[in-house]
């Protein structure tokens, strides 16, 4: 029986880390959804492949925590050190199951803003910006996207379309050339989203224990339609916690 109390930001890793289905290759996108993935290798997907846009491939999971995927624990014993084009041109050939994401913020339709935002004054503020997050929501078999469960975060429209989702909605991949892929799932502190097929929205799919549609509702800005009956989310086993806490065990990454 699961005994831990989890953190926010910790439910979020792990659900996240469910999502990786065994054998898959899984082009990993930093901070957060790198723990995703190690904790999926270290439990129920040890054959997952990690692709990193700076050109590694691993087979075997970093035997550190890492703060950047070039780290040089990440280098160590990696199956491929190569360069980004070769990691970008195995996706563009389909060999990319799924897409592992943070986002500044997810719109309804599951497009991502890792640009820029605006600060409390509504002066905008510059981010980081794509990386290869554009290619692999563009790319990838399908996609998972992790981000904390803020009004801020969770937009009606995000501020600047850095990575497609559905674009403005149904039919819009399409129209654009893309694959029908993107977003498959966005999994938060308190929920997890799923992309309607038919709408092209997401959708309030499952919640974590202890958490209502109010509170979920009141930490973003759209009402998503809701699952009938909504899901809760299976308790996390002591495995998974034991294995996230022995990847980031001062809470790094996970902390509140």
């Amino acid at each position: 029986m699961p005994t831990a109390v989890v953190t926010p930001r910790e439910r979020m890793v792990l659900r996240a880390a469910r999502e990786i289905k065994e054998g898959e290759t899984v082009f990993v996108g930093t901070r957060l959804p790198l723990l995703a993935y190690l904790v999926a290798k270290a439990t129920h997907a040890p054959n997952a492949v990690a692709l990193y846009e700076n050109g590694l491939v691993r087979e075997k999971a970093a035997r550190e925590l890492l703060f950047t995927m070039g780290d040089p624990p990440n280098i160590l014993d990696a199956t491929l050190a190569s360069s980004t084009l070769d990691v970008m041109g195995m996706m563009q050939a389909g060999r990319v199951d799924l897409g592992l994401l943070g986002a500044a913020e997810v719109d309804r339709h599951g497009n991502l803003n890792s640009t820029e935002v605006a600060d409390e004054a509504g002066r905008p503020v510059r981010l980081p910006g794509s990386g290869g997050a554009a290619d692999i929501l563009a790319l990838a078999r399908r996609s998972v996207i992790l981000v904390p469960q803020e009004k801020r975060r969770l937009v009606e429209k995000v501020r600047f379309r850095t990575s497609a989702g559905r674009g403005d909605g149904p039919g819009w991949r399409g129209r654009v050339g893309l694959p029908d892929a993107g977003p498959s799932a966005i999994v938060t502190t308190h929920a997890v989203f799923r992309m309607d097929a038919t709408l092209e929205e997401l959708y309030l799919a499952e919640m974590f224990e202890g958490v209502t549609v109010d509170h979920v509702f009141t930490r973003m800005s759209w009402d998503p339609r809701i699952a009938q009956p909504v899901g809760l989310t299976r308790p996390f086993s002591d495995e998974e916690t034991g294995a996230l806490r022995r990847i980031d065990p001062e809470g790094f990454w996970t902390g509140t």
